[in-house]
């Protein structure tokens, strides 16, 4: 079994007294193993922030709890070991990028040679000397993301690192994230950006309206792929295709029919439209996206659970 570096069982937060009060995070149920990237999704409000934050140990949840390598989140030991940028970086302007480094690294007793790593890995070696003040928001992204790598910490915690870099600057991110995973190192990610987390996360949270939705691995949650035909006429071309696939495997798109079956059958399919007289124009294989599931279960607010329905499909693609 993979060890689990980060798991939360009943967590839950609300703000306010009593039954009235606004409940931001309902029963989470997380799981993060040791070496992967975690992409944690959901839209602004659901609960995202706030999840890591009691991950953290930065704030204390109303009920449930959260553990991180073991310990309850939050313990100093616990704490030592994780690197973290939440809600974007928040260091001293007057000061420059290297010498707010130098800051933490004193206060953390961690060795000055660990700045200029840090800025190394983020791309901002040769814009160290610059005051804080003068950076761009992409810049201040960077150099938060290079403290929280200070210390070579077990698991890193990033919320939205590629908030305000450039398409060059998220393609290095990107790599920069692969990179650490790749060495052992265990990320848990915050994003809005699907197509990121599609190509990078090994698994994904989906939380809407603070409840996780469902915890899997991103082709899992994509499903199979599908057949997609374009065929004439259309109403005998849905016909014709749920007689073959079921009534609940057949939808319409536009005008092409999304056919549920094994690309295997795809001869089948095609061979019984064309005997029946129909014209077909088009035969693709179709895959849904990440996007589109997503917009699928946080529309619907849905629950999907992973061990009843998913079960088989939970081992991480690493």
């Amino acid at each position: 079994m993979d060890e689990l570096v980060v798991q939360t069982k009943g967590l839950t937060k609300r703000y306010g007294d009593g039954d009235s009060g606004r409940l931001a995070v309902d029963r989470v149920e997380m799981t993060v193993r040791r070496g992967e990237v975690y992409g944690f999704l959901g839209p602004n409000g659901a609960g995202k922030t706030t999840t890591l934050r009691m991950v953290l140990g930065l704030i204390r949840p109303t009920a449930g709890s959260a553990t991180v390598l073991g310990r309850p989140a939050g313990e100093p030991a616990v704490t030592e070991r994780i690197g973290a940028l939440i809600e974007g970086p928040g260091f001293y302007p007057y000061l420059s990028g290297r010498d707010n480094l130098r800051t933490m690294a004193r206060y953390r007793a961690l060795p000055e040679a660990m700045v200029d790593a840090a800025l190394e890995r983020v791309d901002l070696a040769d814009r160290g000397k610059d005051k804080f003040k003068s950076y761009s928001l992409g810049m201040k992204q960077r150099l938060g993301v290079a403290a929280a790598l200070m210390g070579d910490p077990d698991v890193i915690v990033l919320d939205e690192p590629t908030n305000g870099l450039d398409p060059a600057g998220m393609a290095d991110m990107r790599g920069l994230i692969v990179e650490l995973a790749r060495g052992g190192q265990t990320v848990l990610l915050s994003s809005h950006l699907l197509a990121e987390v599609e190509e990078i996360c090994d698994r994904v949270g989906v939380i809407a309206r603070g409840q996780l939705l469902v915890e899997s691995t991103v082709s899992a949650l994509r499903g199979g792929r599908r057949l997609r035909i374009t065929a004439t006429p259309t109403d005998r071309a849905i016909a014709i295709a749920m007689r073959l696939a079921g009534e609940d495997a057949v939808q319409l798109s536009g005008d092409a029919i999304l056919v549920d079956v094994p690309p295997e059958r795809t001869p089948h399919v095609v061979r019984a439209f064309v005997t029946e007289g129909l014209d077909v124009h088009e035969v693709t294989i179709s895959e849904r996206t990440l996007e589109e599931v997503f917009f699928e279960m946080t529309r619907s607010g849905e629950h999907v659970h992973a061990a009843d329905d998913l079960t088989s499909s939970l081992e991480a693609v690493r």
